[in-house]
Parts: structure tokens; sequence; C-alpha cells
């Protein structure tokens, strides 16, 4: 295994030998998943695998087979020890697939999170795939930065809360779990927030969904949920008139979160 240099290095995959080359940082992505891994451990990695293989074969019609491949690859290359957050990407260029992985240090987990509700319209153009709206969320997210928070969440037209530009929500009214609507809802496929609703049905917690707006979740808990951090209670509202609740859950839930880690080369070779 290769140790990453601060801020990560980035690899080329060849598909004529299978082999992966240091390359400089850069360079156009259309497809992208992340997930973390902790002394070789990942939560749900055959999710996230799948997640990127289904993009990558719905928008730039690459074979699922030749993205399995690379991410065999790409995992290998992961290593063992230590904190990682690695980014695969995917992109085409002169009518062929380029796959990257881009090997980076993950950042410490955050115990909670403050997050702005964006005050202007959902410009993504893919909201069900991770990479094609990279541009437009982060500049929604340096937004949220100016104006006191970690992030920003997106809402609908009609002012119904989505999802956060790097994270999904889910909160509770007495003890139901609620997730948005994926039916009615421009929602990304979160790997963590399916994760944590079959935690919530195996332990015969009570899930249901809806399309709320800011205020109803007024002095509830609520999460802000991905693969790095995790759960972490949302502790500020900025930009709205609203309290955050307290979050008793939160700590147990990461628990049975984290007890599901499993060692990536055991779980990717059943792929």
């Amino acid at each position: 295994m290769t140790a990453a240099v601060a801020g990560g290095q980035r690899w080329l995959w060849s598909e004529a030998d299978g082999g992966l080359s240091a390359v400089p940082p850069g360079g156009p992505v259309d497809v992208i998943d992340s997930w973390l891994v902790a002394d070789g451990k990942v939560v749900a990695l055959d999710a996230h695998r799948d997640r990127f293989t289904t993009a990558c074969a719905a928008l730039l019609s690459v074979p699922r087979a030749l993205t399995t491949t690379f991410l065999d690859a790409a995992v290998d290359r992961i290593p063992d020890r230590g904190r990682w957050f690695p980014r695969m990407e995917c992109a085409v260029l002169d009518g062929e697939p380029s796959f990257h992985l881009w090997l980076r240090p993950a950042p410490p987990r955050a115990a909670a999170v403050r997050v702005w509700i964006h005050d202007g319209a959902d410009e993504r153009r893919h909201p069900s795939v991770k990479g094609p709206d990279l541009d437009w969320l982060a500049d929604v997210r340096a937004a949220a930065r100016r104006h006191g928070a970690d992030e920003a969440v997106i809402l609908s037209k009609d002012g119904r809360l989505i999802e956060g530009t790097t994270t999904s929500l889910l909160w509770w009214q007495g003890d139901t779990l609620y997730a948005p609507d994926a039916e009615r809802l421009d929602l990304l496929p979160s790997v963590t927030r399916q994760t944590l609703l079959k935690i919530a049905a195996a332990s015969g917690t009570r899930v249901a969904y809806a399309c709320p707006r800011p205020q109803d979740l007024a002095g509830l808990e609520t999460w802000a949920v991905n693969a790095l951090h995790g759960i972490r209670p949302i502790r500020k509202w900025a930009g709205f008139t609203i309290e955050a609740g307290p979050a008793p859950r939160a700590q147990l839930w990461q628990a049975r979160l984290d007890a599901l880690a499993s060692e990536q080369c055991q779980e990717s070779a059943t792929s």
C-alpha cells in the first residue's frame, strides 16, 4: 500500500493492465462516490460500489463490469491502517471512460453541524447522481460558510427540505424516525440514510416519510448524515428563526452504525 501525501494522491486506472499510476490533481469528473475507511473497515461498501456503478452506467453508459474491475483495483490500493476518505471518479474523455482514485486522508469526524437554508432555487441537473453538480453544490456550501454554517440545505420550489449539499436529513418525532419522501423530492440515494433506516427496521423502530418545511422541524432531533461523519445532529439553523432540538439518540445510533463496518477487501470480494 502507498501512503498518501498531505491532501491525498490521485491515481489513474489503466484498463489495459489494471494498474494505477499517480497523476496530478484536477481534471473533469462526471460521477463520483466516497466513503470512510477506518483501519481497513467500511460501512456498507457494497452499497457505495453499487451506487457508483449504477450511476456510471445510467449517466455515462459505462458497462457495469468495467466499473467493477476499476473498483476492485481501487479498493485494493486503499491502506488498511489509518483513516481515509477515498473518492472514486469517472469521466468520459474523447468518448471513452476514464477512472481515477483520489486517495485522501479523512478529516476528523465532527460531532454536530450548523446548517444554513439555501435561499435560492435548486439548480442541480442530476440530483440522483453524485458528480455532475459538484461546482454548484460547492458554491452553495461556500455561501453557507459565509453565513456562519458548516453545511447548506436545499429547498424544493414549494419550500420543502430536500437534503444538504453533502448530507441527507433524518429527524425524530416521538419514537418515529422520519426521512424525506423520495417519491416527492429529488433525492440522492444516500447510502448512510438507507443504512440507518435498515437499522431502524431491524430494531423495531417505526419509520415514516414526509416532506417538511424548515419550521416543521423546530425543536426536533434532526440529523445531517453522510459517509464521512456518520450522524451529525443539527445544532443550529442559520438564516431561519427555528430552534434546533436536543439529540439524545445520536450517540447510540452512531454506535449502531459503526458496528456495521466490515473489512473492505472481504466485503468487496462479494460484489
